[in-house]
């Protein structure tokens, strides 16, 4: 159950991170170097959500 309970959280956490750098990419004002620190996720990652945001 408790393990349930984590891997559920951890779920969330990964989608809202997500979101605020789908934000931040939609906003324009930050550098992809800043939203990769930010997001902590890779370079290569950060720039799918940037193609997928315009596609």
């Amino acid at each position: 159950m408790r393990k349930a309970m984590e891997d559920m959280r951890n779920h969330t956490l990964k989608e809202d991170m997500m979101e605020v750098a789908l934000r931040m990419l939609k906003v324009g004002k930050y550098a992809l170097d800043e939203i990769v620190s930010i997001y902590g996720r890779s370079f290569d990652e950060v720039k799918k959500l940037n193609a997928d945001k315009t596609a």
